[in-house]
C-alpha cells in the first residue's frame, strides 16, 4: 500500500473516504473537522447533537459528500476520551475504520492527526499508530483461493496536514509504521502458508530473499554442518522427517564493532505432529503456526535493517518438521546438545525448546549483551495468561532486558507478563538419566518447565524467553489482526532497538 504524508486541507484531498477521527465529549467538530462540517453544511455537527455519534471508543459512522468535497465519503471514527487514549488504542481505532472503509468499497483513505497532543501522544508516535492500525488491519492471506470476490483493496492511505513544520514530523512517523506493519505481515504470510508451502528449506528461501532484499548477511546451517557443530538437539527432532533442517542466521550491522551483539533466537517447527508422542487430530491442522517465533524473528531483522537501527542485530532460526516415523526419535531417547550437556526426551511433542537449546548454545559465540527468544512454546501458557499477553522469563542477568520489553511491549500492543524462574523450578527438570529431561512434574508450571529446560543451554549472557503459544495465533477477528497468524514479537522487538539506547 502506498503511504504518504501531504501539506494541505483534508477536505480537498480526492480520496474516496476521509477518516475523521473524534473525541468523546466534544459537541462540536474541531480542527480539520469543523472545516468538513462547514462543507457538509454542518451534518457532523447533527450527528453530534442528536446522539447519533458520539465519539465512544471504537463507534463508527459514515457520510455521504454528495459532491461538496473531493471526496466520496466521511468514516467518523470514535477515539473514546482523550485520557483513554493510548497508542494500542489508536492503533485499534485506525484498523476498525480502515476496515469500515473497506467495507464501503473505498480504495483510497485520507486522514489527519489533530489533536494527538490532547491525549499525551506526540504527533510522530500518531502517526505511527495510525498507518500501523491501517496496514496491519487490512491484511488478508488469500493466496490459495481461487474463486473471484468482488471485494475492493484499499491500495493508499495519505496523511494531511496544514502544518508545513509537522510534516517532516509525521513523514518519519509514517515511515516508521508502515515498515514496521509491513514486517509483521511478512511474518503472517510466513506463518499462515500451510507446511506444505512453508517447509524448513522454503522458510530459509524466504529468509535469503528478505536478507537480499534489505541487505541483511545471511547465512543458512545445513545438516552436515549442524553434525559437525554437534546440534544434537535439533538433529534429534528433524531426524523423524524427511525434510531436511535449516538453520537460519541473519544479521544486521548497524553498530559499531564495540556495541556487542542483541541476538534472537525464534522456534522454526514449520510443521508439528507431536512426533511419537502424536498430538490429537483435532485442531492439527493449525500445527503450521508452530514456526511463528522464528517467522518473528525474521520479520524483526526485516525491519532492523529498513530502520536502519543502530544496533548490531542477530537472528537465529533453528527450523525443521516434527513427524512420526521409523526414524523418529522415541520417548526415553538421550540426545546431546551443542555445549555438550545432555537432555532425556521424555515426550517428543516438547520439541521446541530441544531446538532452541542448540539455538542458544549457537549464540554463545556472539557474546551477546541480551538474547530474546520466542516460541509457541506451551499450551500451559495460553492456560495460564489465556490470548492477550505473552509470558516472560528470564535469567538475573536478564532483569534489564525484563524491563525493556515490558516498556516496549506496552507501547506496541503486545504486552508481556514475567513469569517466576526461581532455582526451585529446575529441579522440575531433573532427569535420572540425562542432565536434563524435556518436560516437567506432570501438568504443573508447564511454561515455567520449558524455560527452566532452555536455561541450561544459556551461557551466562543476559536472556529472556518469550512463549507466544496464545498470542501467535487469532481465531477471531480483532480490530487490526485478521483470523490466523498474528505475527506477534516483531513489532514488541522492533519497538524495543527503537527504544534502545546504545550510549547505556
Amino acid at each position: 500500500m502506498e503511504v504518504g504524508v501531504k501539506i494541505g486541507q483534508l477536505g480537498r484531498e480526492p480520496v474516496e473516504a476521509i477518516i475523521l477521527l473524534l473525541y468523546e465529549g466534544d459537541g462540536t467538530p474541531q480542527g480539520a473537522a469543523a472545516m468538513l462540517d462547514k462543507a457538509l453544511d454542518g451534518a457532523i455537527t447533527t450527528l453530534l447533537q442528536e446522539g447519533e455519534f458520539t465519539g465512544q471508543y471504537q463507534q463508527q459512522s459514515a457520510l455521504h459528500a454528495h459532491g461538496r468535497l473531493k471526496a466520496k465519503k466521511i468514516v467518523l471514527a470514535g477515539l473514546g476520551k482523550p485520557e483513554t487514549l493510548t497508542h494500542d488504542r489508536l492503533r485499534q481505532v485506525a484498523g476498525s475504520a480502515a476496515n469500515y472503509a473497506r467495507g464501503l468499497r473505498a480504495t483510497s483513505l485520507a486522514t489527519a492527526v489533530d489533536g494527538a497532543e490532547r491525549a499525551q501522544i506526540a504527533p510522530a508516535d500518531a502517526a505511527q499508530a495510525i498507518v500501523e492500525g491501517t496496514l496491519l488491519a487490512l491484511y488478508r492471506f488469500d493466496k490459495f483461493k481461487t474463486e473471484e470476490h468482488d471485494r475492493k483493496e484499499v491500495t493508499s492511505l495519505t496523511l494531511v496536514t496544514s502544518n508545513r513544520a509537522q510534516a517532516k514530523v509525521l513523514q518519519q512517523g509514517a515511515d516508521i509504521g508502515r515498515i514496521v506493519a509491513e514486517s509483521a505481515n511478512v511474518a503472517r504470510s510466513l506463518i499462515n502458508h500451510p507446511s506444505n508451502e512453508m517447509t524448513p528449506s522454503i522458510l530459509a528461501e524466504q529468509a535469503r530473499q528478505i536478507a537480499k532484499e534489505c541487505q541483511l548477511k545471511c547465512e543458512i546451517i545445513e545438516r552436515k554442518d549442524m553434525d559437525k557443530l554437534g546440534m544434537g538437539l535439533l538433529l534429534g527432532v528433524a531426524q523423524g522427517s524427511d525434510q531436511p533442517p535449516k538453520f537460519i542466521v541473519l544479521e544486521h550491522r548497524g553498530g559499531k564493532r564495540n556495541q556487542g551483539n542483541i541476538v534472537f533466537v525464534g522456534k522454526g517447527i514449520t510443521f508439528d505432529s507431536g512426533g511419537i508422542s502424536i498430538k490429537p487430530a483435532d485442531g492439527m491442522e493449525r500445527m503450521k503456526y508452530d514456526m511463528s517465533g522464528g517467522a518473528a524473528v525474521i520479520g524483526a531483522l526485516r525491519a532492523a535493517a529498513l530502520l536502519k537501527v543502530p544496533h548490531n542485530v542477530i537472528g537465529l532460526v533453528p527450523a525443521t518438521e516434527n513427524l512420526p516415523s521409523g526414524k523418529a526419535t522415541k520417548p526415553g531417547d538421550v540426545h546431546r546438545a551443542m555445549n555438550g550437556k545432555t537432555a532425556e526426551i521424555v515426550n517428543t511433542d516438547a520439541e521446541g525448546r530441544l531446538i532452541l537449546g542448540d539455538a542458544l548454545a549457537y549464540a554463545a559465540r556472539y557474546k551477546p549483551i541480551a538474547c530474546v527468544d520466542l516460541a509457541t512454546l506451551t499450551g500451559a501458557c495460553v492456560v495460564a495468561l489465556g490470548h492477550e499477553a505473552i509470558g516472560m522469563l528470564g535469567n538475573t542477568a536478564g532483569e534489564t532486558l525484563m524491563e525493556r520489553l515490558r516498556k516496549a511491549g506496552v507501547r506496541a500492543g503486545e504486552r508481556v507478563w514475567q513469569l517466576p524462574l526461581w532455582d526451585e523450578y529446575l529441579e522440575h527438570v531433573k532427569s535420572d538419566v540425562a542432565d536434563v529431561k524435556n518436560v516437567g512434574m506432570g501438568r504443573a508450571a508447564g511454561t515455567i518447565a520449558g524455560a527452566a529446560f532452555l536455561v541450561k543451554f544459556v551461557d551466562g549472557y543476559p536472556w529472556v524467553h518469550l512463549d507466544i503459544a496464545g498470542t501467535a495465533w487469532a481465531d477471531r477477528e480483532q480490530p487490526y489482526k485478521p483470523k490466523g497468524g498474528t505475527g506477534v514479537g516483531v513489532r514488541l522487538l522492533t519497538q524495543m532497538l527503537l527504544e534502545w539506547d546504545a550510549k547505556e
